[in-house]
């Protein structure tokens, strides 16, 4: 009976024995060794996961930066305060960025803008872009209102107002999803401290949108004369503002006769 017990408790200390050097093993064959510095950047990172540094997600851009392949103030979303972080983990001199914000180019909203039809499907640019006459938005430049925008953006900085989607510029982080989504290409990054810009991408003559929106550019190069800095072009049919050159004066604002240029609050 005795010998039975000891028996027993030999073969199960064996077996643990066993399993003991066999995990011991593995864990020798398995074992990664972690970057001290990736790890502190990770843990610098705001770990919203967006991809707007251009990485999958915050661990992706952490190991990048701990290598070397990607700069300090790669992640948009943390600004400058994370940058300041990752740039003493990194033990080199901080890099003075720019903070940026999304900015929708149209103005066409439903006072504004006329529209073909009344749309009732589902709330979605793209799928609105498959209805007949690219949606029932009568500019096929205009934005739609459709909301793609609005639903991949994770800070609640982006909202259908009026027909037309609109940054809150105190929210946006600049990730960039918002970009990447809209079907009509219409956002795009612009700094936060912008003086103007062209809320309009119609590439159309001027009779044409004159016809359809009472915002739109028409391209009569009037802004671009009146520049003082020369930060104005007009090229396929619709003004552009060099945001590098804009002294933010106001003169293309109050010049644009179909107020196209909207001053930036």
């Amino acid at each position: 009976m005795i010998s039975g017990i000891l028996i027993a408790t030999c073969v199960v200390a064996g077996v643990g024995i066993v399993i003991g050097i066999i995990l011991g093993i593995a864990d020798m064959k398995l074992h990664v060794d972690v970057d001290e510095k990736e790890a502190a950047i990770l843990e610098a990172l705001p770990g919203n996961n967006c991809g707007g540094c251009g990485f999958p997600g915050c661990s992706g851009c952490a190991a990048a930066i701990a290598k070397g392949e990607a700069a300090v103030n790669q992640c948009p979303v943390g600004g400058a305060p994370v940058a300041a972080q990752i740039s003493e983990i990194m033990g080199i001199a901080a890099i003075e960025s720019k903070r940026m914000v999304a900015f929708v180019h149209c103005g066409g909203d439903c006072e504004k803008a006329k529209q073909q039809y009344e749309y009732s499907g589902t709330a979605d640019c793209r799928l609105q872009m498959q209805a007949p006459g690219g949606g029932s938005k009568t500019c096929s430049y205009g934005c739609l209102g459709g909301g793609s925008c609005v639903s991949v953006c994770q800070f609640d900085a982006i909202h259908v107002v009026n027909g037309i989607a609109v940054v809150d510029k105190d929210s946006c982080k600049a990730c960039g999803k918002c970009i990447d989504i809209c079907p009509r290409h219409l956002i795009d990054l612009i700094p936060y401290d912008a003086g103007e810009a062209v809320a309009c991408k119609s590439q159309d003559m001027g009779k044409a949108v004159n016809g359809y929106c009472s915002v739109g550019c028409i391209a009569c190069h009037i802004c671009e004369k009146n520049c003082p800095s020369g930060a104005i072009t007009v090229e396929n049919n619709v003004a552009s503002i060099d945001q590098d050159k804009c002294t933010k004066c106001g003169t293309c604002v109050e010049k644009c006769p179909k107020k196209a240029i909207k001053a930036i609050s």
